[in-house]
């Protein structure tokens, strides 16, 4: 494994392009991943993995680049193939430690989506691989690179609205049935899907770690949220009695928002965790408001950009796998709390890294719009 290794860093230094194969053609593989390379210029599409040959087809046609195409059970042959230097893995949720470990063991690196994945035990094992084999590991949290949220936490550390003591947020959408976020045993759920965010961002905000969870979920009874709670709401204890507080749900209107809450002001952002579009600030410090509107950017192209920057320059990324795990044991606590019915103390790793605004990257966003294949966003749009 470790000339494999030495083999692709090899390759990585002579043409300065990292190598990708998109592992899962889903909606937001198709809609945002695939689009972003056109922007990422470090980074190259060569191959790609899907079960679905229609999927397989269509998408190689479209994107010149790629090479070859996989199914998962030849995903394998990918690995050891030497056509990759990582893979980003756009798998349903209960997939993703079992496609990090093999792609760690074939010395690939990897950029995996968020939930990192279902269990504390899950993620341990995937740091783990990564360590072992010498890989990059880095979960797709966007967000760390985008300028309205890295804005925002300069504005909060730097005081201007007091000592931050309040973080609220809302995330809903409206999930189709038939959607693999409300199947439980493929990771889904409100807290798994959008709740994630809520998490994070309050975590990157705050600066620090919540010390103990509470959580309860709502249900209008409908038959598409059986396996799945409709809605949640959660409350987050920080050190020095920060609270943290948002709610999700897969049965309400679209909105995406948050807000800080100091001593002397507050910040709301809004859409807050969208991956395209405006993204707005409104400021209030001791009654004065003043507002700015960031343009939109290709949050993907700079999630490439960054990462594939991480293996050539052979830098650790800072949302790690340790800001993954981390995430994932918050939200396995908040599932214990629903189950209880009271708050859960937690104890999770110390974070030596944060999101700071020298980590902004900013592309262009991608303008072309195609149809989906076999594939629909959580509303059922295709």
């Amino acid at each position: 494994m470790t000339s494999q290794l030495h083999q692709n860093l090899s390759t990585q230094n002579a043409q300065q392009k990292i190598r990708y194969a998109v592992v899962g053609l889903g909606w937001f593989a198709q809609s945002a991943a695939l689009p972003a390379f056109a922007h990422a210029e470090n980074s190259e599409l060569v191959a790609l993995v899907s079960d679905d040959p229609t999927k397989l087809a269509e998408i190689a046609q479209k994107y010149e680049g790629v090479q070859r195409t996989f199914s998962y059970e030849e995903y394998d042959d990918l690995l050891s193939s030497g056509l990759i230097d990582a893979v980003y893995i756009a798998l349903p949720n209960h997939l993703h430690c079992d496609y990090t470990v093999r792609a760690a063991r074939a010395g690939v690196h990897i950029l995996c989506e968020k939930p990192m994945a279902v269990t504390v035990e899950e993620c341990e094992a995937m740091i783990k691989a990564a360590e072992n084999y010498n890989v990059k590991l880095m979960i797709a949290y966007r967000l760390h690179l985008e300028e309205a949220n890295l804005q925002a936490v300069e504005l909060v550390q730097s005081q201007q609205m007091g000592e931050p003591r309040i973080f609220n947020s809302l995330f809903t959408q409206q999930t189709v049935e038939g959607n693999i976020r409300l199947e439980k045993e493929k990771g889904g759920g409100t807290l798994d899907d959008i709740g994630i965010y809520c998490i994070n961002a309050a975590r990157y905000l705050f600066q620090a770690e919540p010390i103990e969870v509470f959580a309860t979920v709502g249900n209008n009874g409908e038959e598409r949220f059986q396996e799945v709670a409709e809605m949640t709401t959660a409350i987050l204890r920080f050190p020095d009695d920060r609270l943290a507080s948002f709610t999700c749900s897969f049965g309400a209107a679209k909105v995406s928002t948050y807000q800080v809450i100091g001593t002397k002001g507050d910040l709301r952002v809004e859409p807050a965790y969208g991956s395209q579009g405006e993204i707005k600030h409104i400021l209030t410090i001791e009654g004065e408001k003043q507002e700015q509107t960031f343009e939109p950017h290709d949050q993907l192209a700079a999630e490439f950009v960054y990462f594939s920057d991480c293996v050539l320059q052979d830098k650790e990324p800072e949302p790690s796998g340790t800001e993954g795990l981390i995430d994932v044991q918050i939200i396995r606590a908040l599932y214990q709390s629903i189950e209880t019915g009271a708050f859960v103390q937690i104890d999770t790793p110390k974070r030596h890294q944060r999101p700071m605004p020298e980590q902004t990257i900013e592309r262009p966003p991608t303008q072309e719009k195609s149809a989906l294949i076999h594939a629909a966003d959580p509303s059922g749009k295709t």
